[in-house]
């Protein structure tokens, strides 16, 4: 969150999509580019991308409805969903046959809160590339009429990640939020109040990153940079893997007992008897007691899943810093202004504790000890960078570049909604709930762990 946000403001406005085709082609046109001169990856391939061209085919036929539904370990996915669909699949098209109209392309959800990190220039582009913007933590009315409206109607399939936020592991997934689920269902709902005969699916697409060459060095150097800034002194340089996780574990040891100590001393918190529980036991207690001390804040009571409350304190931060009773600020007095500053500035400080949370959702503790391969301790030494970041005060987006990258794209089989509606009109919520589960369980099995 930009410096920007510790002012009290007016209240958060819903971003409409407004697809504009000459901004599609430039940045259609650009991406070979940007993929060049800002990433790591150096090439992008694709499994089944034939499957993709038939669903569009018959998309562009007026016979389905199709939400892709892709994986989203990196900042860099949004990237390789473009390149599928922009480069991938008319090439695939055009080797197996497949007749498609142009444009090919696709409108996609992403996070209200991106701009507001990233600036209100990206906040424009998605809008004019045809995004529209959501509201996570809330019943975000607009956004969620306008990506139901798109499912339903627009000239392109739909694009979403259902885990909601990056997670920061090529290997394990973040429970998904059901809500990729809903909007299938309301889609299958609305075209049959329409007396059409669509069918509605959900298309799986996993994305993994694989270093070009293991890039054992860097992490080395990383492991010590945070080993400096936790205060542990290394003596031992080894690249050998064993010595690499005895170094990578009494790091993970070490930031435990620091953030227990923490919140013992500054929040009073109980965190109960440390040598009787796993790593992975203290590490949820630990995440657990951080979402507490700025739910107490909040007032809101520990509810759901980690996911859950996290969006939900990201929620109520924003209310108290994009406020209804600012939308005309300049009419506010100058105490006024200053006493929602005041607020604005605590709920900041207080959503931090959420911030810490989200680096360490998909964290378990086995995740580098049963496959120590280099892609595993990379996605966690950078999860701690993620965390020494934001302790510091860090701008955590910019994180170090250990070594170029090939991206694998796969598509996953398509997944009925249609056929599961009579379910979802017995019992909605357990049909959304198991419609959810199948693609998570889709989403796993296109990940790669040999």
């Amino acid at each position: 969150m930009n410096q920007a946000s510790i002012h009290a403001q007016p209240p958060l406005e819903y971003i409409p999509p407004n697809f504009n085709p000459w901004l599609y082609r430039g940045v259609k046109n650009c991406l070979p580019l940007w993929l060049q001169w800002q990433t790591t990856i150096q090439e992008i391939e694709g499994n089944n991308v034939e499957q993709l061209a038939y669903l569009y085919q018959q998309f562009q036929e007026k016979k389905i409805r199709f939400l892709m539904a892709f994986r989203h370990p990196s900042i860099n996915d949004p990237y390789c969903m473009g390149h599928l669909v922009w480069t991938l699949l008319p090439k695939v098209a055009k080797e197996k046959k497949i007749s498609l109209e142009n444009p090919l392309h696709s409108h996609f959800m992403y996070d209200r809160g991106i701009p507001l990190w990233a600036g209100s220039t990206v906040g424009w582009l998605y809008s004019n590339l045809g995004g529209t913007s959501i509201q996570r933590g809330k019943l975000d009315i607009p956004g969620l009429r306008s990506a139901r409206e798109l499912f339903v109607n627009s000239q392109f399939p739909i694009s979403a990640a259902p885990e909601g936020a990056t997670n920061g592991h090529n290997e394990i997934i973040s429970p998904l939020e059901p809500g990729i689920s809903q909007l299938g269902f309301w889609c299958a709902e609305d075209l049959r109040k329409s007396n059409r005969k669509e069918a509605v699916f959900l298309v799986p697409i996993g994305i993994q990153y694989f270093y070009v060459s293991p890039p054992w060095q860097e992490i080395e150097k990383l492991l010590t940079q945070l080993e400096k800034d936790a205060g542990i002194s290394s003596n031992n340089p080894s690249l050998e893997t064993p010595k690499l996780y005895e170094r990578l574990y009494g790091l993970g040891q070490h930031f435990l007992v620091v953030m227990e100590n923490f919140y013992r001393q500054f929040y009073h918190q109980n965190l109960g008897n440390n040598s009787e529980q796993t790593l992975q036991e203290r590490l949820q207690k630990l995440l657990n007691t951080s979402l507490e001390v700025a739910e107490t804040y909040f007032n809101l009571k520990p509810k759901g899943t980690v996911i859950d409350r996290c969006r939900r304190l990201e929620q109520a931060g924003w209310d108290y810093i994009y406020r209804d009773d600012f939308k005309e600020i300049n009419k506010l007095s100058s105490v006024e202004k200053g006493l929602g500053d005041r607020i604005a500035e605590e709920a900041s400080l207080r959503m931090w504790h959420m911030r810490l949370v989200e680096s360490f959702v998909a964290v378990t503790g086995y995740y580098v000890k049963d496959k120590p391969s280099a892609e595993r301790f990379a996605d966690t030494v950078l999860l701690l960078w993620d965390v020494v970041a934001k302790i510091k005060g860090e701008n955590p987006f910019f994180r170090p570049q250990l070594g170029k990258q090939k991206a694998l794209i796969t598509v996953g089989d398509p997944i009925s909604v249609s056929d599961r509606f009579d379910a979802y009109k017995k019992s909605r919520r357990q049909a959304v709930t198991t419609l959810t589960q199948d693609l998570e369980n889709s989403l796993d099995r296109l990940i790669i762990r040999s």
